[in-house]
């Protein structure tokens, strides 16, 4: 639920239309669990040298279940082959002037010219029964599965080898959906992954139409057959006389059989119907150390402290600076003192 909240943070301000540091670190510093994505956003990779020369990360927790029947919970890591690199604050502050497109020119040019970025696809994969005694909550979206307990299984590649013919047509009218699942994946009680399953076909409904997944970036390359008939726009026929299922008449229906019987987590209440209840390592700011401490080197830290004591000093107030202040202290007590040191020095 507070998900609709943290973007509204992030944002423009609803009277001037002007982008608010004081707002974002407002809302940042009361919502602890934030502090492992703003570490890693006033980082190195929070800058990235150009879109290919970033990851991605599917963040939430699915559910593969192999042909035997197992079930797994597992993370999607998209890594790129490029390697990753950065931009100084410098540079991007620059670059924000100079050439505000720099990102999209960098990948059609590098499409365009042969030089086909890619990127491998590796899952962490964990046993379905280790979740509801792992040490953290796995289903939370705010942490990390350490490799050492999961290591990354590689599965194949990602290449963009090829521009859009137009940009409206196949950029601005794609609609993807974590809704979108094929046989052998589902969701899990993760929340967050459970609200977007509902929310994003709905936006795509409301900012494309009700046939969005007709247009030409959104078509199944596999045919699908499914009762959704009428609507604004639509263009391909349902093609059954009986619009609905179960019926009489020959209509087509799921084969079981041919794929298995809709994947259930089959577990206990705790992980699905209820609150999330706290593992014995469950807390807010022990993974955003750990990134401080162990992660980054000595340079990454410096730039680290740089990041965020110009981002704090630009137009964040008093009472917001203080709690801001507190919370990197309470991520790594030298890195908040650091920061402390380098914004009062201004």
């Amino acid at each position: 639920m507070k998900f609709q909240d943290f973007i509204r943070s992030q944002k423009r301000r609803p009277d001037n239309g002007l982008r608010d540091h004081d707002m974002q670190w407002d809302f940042w510093t009361l919502s602890p669990e934030s502090a492992h994505m703003v570490t890693w956003l006033m980082g190195d990779r929070g800058i990235p040298k150009t879109y290919r020369h970033m990851n991605g990360y599917g963040s939430h927790t699915y559910m593969w279940i192999n042909a035997g029947g197992e079930k797994f919970w597992v993370k999607y890591h998209v890594k790129t082959d490029q390697g990753i690199d950065f931009l100084s604050q410098a540079d991007a502050d620059r670059l924000a002037g100079e050439a505000p497109d720099y990102h999209r020119r960098d990948l059609f040019d590098a499409i365009a010219g042969g030089n086909a970025p890619s990127w491998t696809l590796y899952v962490q994969a964990m046993p379905f029964a280790d979740a509801p005694d792992y040490r953290f909550n796995p289903f939370d979206l705010t942490k990390v599965w350490p490799h050492g307990d999961y290591p990354l299984i590689e599965v194949g590649r990602l290449t963009l080898d090829r521009n859009p013919e137009d940009y409206f047509t196949h950029i601005e009218q794609a609609a993807f959906s974590p809704s979108s699942m094929v046989p052998g994946v589902g969701p899990s009680p993760d929340k967050m992954l459970l609200g977007r399953l509902l929310s994003y076909p709905d936006a795509h409904r409301y900012r494309i139409g009700a046939n969005h997944a007709q247009l030409p970036p959104n078509r199944p390359h596999s045919a699908t057959n499914s009762y959704a008939k009428d609507r604004a726009m639509r263009y391909e026929p349902a093609n059954t006389a009986r619009p609905y299922a179960p019926n009489s008449y020959g209509g087509p229906a799921a084969d079981t059989k041919q794929y298995g019987e809709i994947a259930g987590w089959e577990t206990s209440g705790e992980m699905v119907r209820e609150a999330y209840k706290l593992h014995r390592e469950d807390d807010d700011f022990g993974q955003a150390g750990t990134l401080v401490r162990r992660v980054l080197d000595d340079a990454a830290r410096e730039r680290l402290v740089s990041n965020v004591a110009g981002h704090l000093r630009d137009g964040v107030s008093a009472p917001v600076l203080e709690q801001a202040l507190q919370y990197w202290r309470n991520i790594d007590k030298s890195t908040g003192d650091r920061i402390a040191t380098a914004v009062n020095a201004s």
